[in-house]
Formats: C-alpha cells, sequence, structure tokens
C-alpha cells in the first residue's frame, strides 16, 4: 500500500469529495497541509485576508453552489477568527468544512504559541468538531466530515490538525476509499397521505417555502405540487428565491421585519399551513398567538427535533424535502386531478401588485426605496444577490424581486455584519458567468471590507452597492422607536464620512458616488460594463425608516402606496 503523509491522503480525500475551491490563509501550523495542497491540480486557493472572511467566503461559495464549503487557516487565533462563519453556516443549515492548524501533541493542554482548544471552543455551533491525535484515522475523519456536513440537516464541521499529525507517513490506498454513504429519510406514506387529505379538506390552504427546500435543490418539486393542487405560496427570508417573484401562485414573503405586506394578508388569511424546510425563526413568526391563531400546521422536516419546537405541529413528518415533495405529488395525482385556481387563488396576482410597496421617489436626498426600484429594473433573473443585516437588507429583502433558488445569499440566523462582501466573493467563484451584486450599509462593509483585496488579486468583478446613510441605521430605528434616544449610532463625523470611493482605490477596485436618483441606473451600467470590483456608494436619505413589528396582524394593515416609515 502507498506511504505518504497524512496531510497529503487529507488532500487526495477532499479531490475525491469533489472540492474545487478552498478559501484560506496560510500559517506556521498548517504548512504541512498547504504544502500537499499546492501539489493538487484540482483545487484551486483563494488567499483571504482574515479567517472570518475566509469562512464567510466559503459560506457563500456553499450557498450559491450547493457543495460543500471549505475554508483553512492555522492554529490559535486563525480558529477563533472562523467562529462567527461557522455559527453562521450552523443556524442556516450550510454544509462547511473548517480545517484548523494545532500544535504539536506534545503541546495540547500546556498554553504553547496559538495553541487553543478550537474543536471544544466551536463544538456548540458545529455538527461536529474533532482533533484527529492519531495521522491513521484522518483519512477516515475527512469522509465522515463530509458525511456529516451533508447529511440531514446540513452544517459545519470543524477539523483541527496538530502539526506532528500532519507530518506523519501513513498508509493510504485512494484507489480503495471512497465517499460515505449519504441517507435520506423517506417519509411515511400513510402521513403523505394524511397530509393531503387535511390539505384537501381545509377550506383557505397554503404552501410554505422554508430554506430546506433550497437546501435540498427541492424548487422544482415544490413548485410542482403548488402548481398541481393550486395553491398559494408564501416564503419564509429563507426560502426568498425559491418560486419566482412573478409566478401567479406566489403570494410574498411572511415575516416582521422581511416581509411583503401581501405575503402576511395571505398567511392570515389561511386556515391551514404546510410548511416544508422552515424553522419558524422569530422574525418570521413574531407574536406566536397571532402566528398560529386557529390555523392548522403540518410541518416537514429533515431534523426530528425542529418538528414541534415552535410551532406546535398538528401532523410532523421527518423527511428529506426532494423526497417529501415527490411523495405529496405523485399521491396527489392517484387521488385527485389536477385543480383549477379558485377562492383567492385566481386574484393573486392582482392582489400582489396592490399590495406594493411605493418605491417610486423622485426627491433628493434619495430615499432607499429608489434605489431598490433601480435594482429591480436594471439587474436580470440571474442576477445573484447577497446582503446581510441592517436596514439596507430589510429594505432588500421587502423589495427586491427575486427569480431562481440559491440566487439570494442571506445570513438569515446569526445576521453578522461583514458576511456579506466575502460570501459574495464566494457565490462569484461559484458561478464566475453570473452577476453578483452586494447589497450592504454602510456601517457593515467596514466589518470585512479588507476582502476586497481578495476580489481584486483574483479578478472578480463584483458590484458593491453601498446605502449609505450614515447611521447604524437599523439600531437607529429601534433606538428612536423603542427607547426615545439617539445614542452613539451616527457615523458622520463633522459633516464627513468614510470616503468608499476613495476606500474602493486603495484596494484597486472602482469607485462611484451617486447623489442623485437618476444617477443610478448610469452607475450599475458603467459597474457592469467595468467586469472588475465596482463599488457604487449611494448617498440616501438619513431618516427613513423601514416597516417592521412583533406581529405580523400589524404589518399587514399598513396601507401599500405611501412612504412606509412607522414602527409597530
Amino acid at each position: 500500500m502507498a506511504r505518504m503523509q497524512a496531510a497529503e491522503a487529507m488532500v487526495k480525500i477532499l479531490e475525491d469529495e469533489g472540492v474545487e475551491v478552498i478559501f484560506g490563509i496560510p500559517g506556521a501550523g498548517i504548512l504541512p497541509f498547504y504544502s500537499a495542497l499546492r501539489k493538487s491540480a484540482k483545487i484551486r486557493h483563494f488567499l483571504a485576508r482574515h479567517e472570518e472572511g475566509a469562512s464567510h467566503a466559503a459560506d457563500g461559495y456553499a450557498r450559491a453552489s450547493g457543495k460543500v464549503g471549505v475554508c483553512v487557516g492555522t492554529s490559535g487565533p486563525a480558529g477563533t477568527n472562523m467562529v462567527t462563519g461557522l455559527y453562521a453556516a450552523q443556524v442556516d443549515s450550510i454544509p462547511l468544512i473548517a480545517i484548523t492548524g494545532q500544535a504539536v501533541i506534545a503541546q495540547l493542554g500546556k498554553e504553547a504559541f496559538q495553541a487553543v482548544d478550537i474543536a471544544e471552543i466551536v463544538r456548540p455551533i458545529t455538527k461536529k468538531s474533532y482533533c484527529v491525535k492519531e495521522s491513521e484515522r484522518l483519512p477516515y475523519i475527512t469522509r465522515e466530515a463530509f458525511r456529516v456536513a451533508r447529511e440531514g440537516r446540513p452544517g459545519p464541521v470543524l477539523i483541527d490538525l496538530p502539526l506532528d499529525v500532519q507530518r506523519k507517513e501513513i498508509e493510504y490506498d485512494p484507489t480503495t476509499d471512497s465517499s460515505l454513504e449519504i441517507r435520506r429519510p423517506a417519509p411515511e406514506q400513510s402521513k403523505i397521505s394524511q397530509a393531503l387529505e387535511m390539505v384537501l379538506s381545509a377550506e383557505k390552504p397554503l404552501l410554505l417555502l422554508g430554506g430546506g427546500v433550497l437546501r435540498a435543490d427541492a424548487c422544482d418539486e415544490f413548485v410542482a405540487l403548488a402548481e398541481y393542487l393550486s395553491l398559494p405560496v408564501v416564503t419564509s427570508l429563507m426560502g426568498k428565491g425559491g418560486i419566482a417573484a412573478n409566478h401567479p401562485l406566489y403570494a410574498g414573503q411572511v415575516g416582521t421585519s422581511c416581509n411583503t405586506i401581501f405575503g402576511n394578508r395571505t398567511f392570515l388569511d389561511s386556515d391551514l399551513v404546510l410548511g416544508i424546510g422552515c424553522r419558524f425563526s422569530d422574525r418570521h413568526t413574531g407574536t406566536l398567538d397571532v402566528y398560529t391563531g386557529n390555523r392548522k400546521f403540518i410541518h416537514i422536516d429533515i431534523e426530528p427535533t425542529q418538528i414541534g419546537r415552535i410551532i406546535p405541529a398538528d401532523l410532523g413528518i421527518v423527511a428529506d424535502a426532494k423526497l417529501a415533495l415527490n411523495a405529496l405529488l405523485e399521491t396527489a395525482r392517484k387521488i385527485t386531478p389536477p385543480l383549477e385556481p379558485a377562492g383567492r387563488v385566481p386574484f393573486i396576482p392582482e392582489e400582489r401588485e396592490k399590495y406594493q410597496r411605493r418605491l417610486d421617489f423622485n426627491q433628493v436626498p434619495i430615499k432607499p426605496q429608489r434605489v431598490f426600484q433601480e435594482i429591480n429594473e436594471f439587474f436580470n433573473e440571474d442576477t445573484v444577490f447577497v446582503t446581510c443585516i441592517g436596514l439596507n437588507q430589510i429594505w432588500s429583502s421587502q423589495f427586491q424581486r427575486v427569480f431562481q433558488p440559491r440566487h439570494y445569499l442571506i445570513p438569515g440566523g446569526a445576521g453578522p455584519l461583514g458576511w456579506d462582501l466575502p460570501a459574495a466573493i464566494g457565490a462569484k467563484v461559484a458561478h464566475p458567468e453570473k452577476t453578483v451584486v452586494n447589497i450592504v450599509g454602510d456601517y457593515g462593509i467596514g466589518f470585512c471590507g479588507e476582502e476586497l483585496a481578495m476580489a481584486v488579486m483574483y479578478q472578480l468583478p463584483l458590484i458593491i452597492i453601498v446605502i449609505n446613510n450614515g447611521y447604524l441605521s437599523l439600531i437607529r430605528q429601534q433606538e428612536k422607536h423603542l427607547y426615545q434616544m439617539n445614542y452613539e449610532v451616527n457615523t458622520w463625523y463633522d459633516g464627513m464620512y468614510v470616503d468608499f470611493v476613495r476606500f474602493a482605490e486603495a484596494y484597486g477596485a472602482y469607485g462611484q458616488r451617486v447623489e442623485k436618483p437618476e444617477e443610478i441606473k448610469p452607475a450599475l451600467q458603467r459597474a457592469l460594463e467595468a467586469n472588475w470590483p465596482y463599488i457604487i456608494e449611494v448617498i440616501v436619505d438619513r431618516e427613513t425608516d423601514a416597516s417592521m413589528g412583533a406581529s405580523l396582524d400589524k404589518i399587514v394593515e399598513y396601507e401599500p402606496l405611501p412612504d412606509i416609515v412607522s414602527v409597530a
């Protein structure tokens, strides 16, 4: 049997598992791995500027591609810098492998230089973490890490590699090794039949599309079921893009902040909800008594602990989303012919348009709503949008129209500032042929802004739109309405602010400032034609708020056309 260093065996397994891209930063504690990686003809390495940026780039790559993202760093602070990225991947069910270096085994537990028990630190925010202390076990552990990351509810796994474990020669024959089987739980047929009976007997049923449907690549099956039964569809934030924004059955998005008015109205008018691949998180449900009302819930999820965790399920089904949807559609075809749109369903497109929020503001400073009108009109349906947290994200989720799965990337559960720029880099690496647009606030871009260097270094033409109101505006809005104060949220100083045009130019990117509505589309056109990383800084009205509330019934009462600025 062939002999090689354990690190070399690990790289061969990464290749066999289909890894084509790694985001990372070399350091002394991980150099044996990098020595093996440099010999790979199949894996490209992208040099990040911070390990958190590497983890977010791997996350964005995974979300856009559907593959496992991989990030690598050295020992000590490299691993702790990845903690936020692992947490973001865990809560949003993103398959990710993080590889870290470590001191030699003899120094573990002795406070050696850059020696921290990273496997234990990340245990609560990963599906599994390993500190490998036997080189011979590394091949199996690597295979198991990929199985764990992919199987069931996807998530991140960390592998910590002491230096001497990486270096040691082991016996390993790649020709006799292969991926571990991924099990996908199928639904119980009796429960599938019961679910359809409940749907067909309900007066106003609807389908709720969650992020798990996208993770399972089951959006086509979901839409096919909705069309066969002529059921209205609403989405959670993480399900945005799972059904086209102009589909005649799409009623909108449900939530307390990341919502559409007609989406909330349709949900509250229902008597039965069939939710697939959703966690029923607080930003989606708001006040639970209003959300649950008198309606019944059928909950399908691959993770058993999610069912009944927040919303009591009248029927719970543990299953892979794609298998469950195929079973639902197959059974539906046996018990009923295709259903014609009836009741409220034929009027969904008309009502959806009626309850659109107003975006066509012409004043200066530019209203944020106008920025998103221009974005909707300018970019085609194949554009990948990436955003993060702040009012920029809430406006984006409320106003933007998305038409395809994996084309709206957002860290819905963790919401870490700075996630979006490196994630957009990961998305562009995954889909170099697509336009990738990062929508970010003036404060958020400062968190992982150093990764702009990675985009320029590898000539990745991103369009970065900075919505600049000179505030920590999401916090300012809460301070104003809930605490009657305006404390430590103003990022303008002496009438000045961070110059994002010069920021872009300092990294070798292009930059442009926009201050009038009519300047937005020409700037977008120049950015698209530049074929280079391009920051467009849009100076917007500083006091505009976003429509939010603690309960869905507060949201839907707003008039659809005026500028919505109040907070319930």
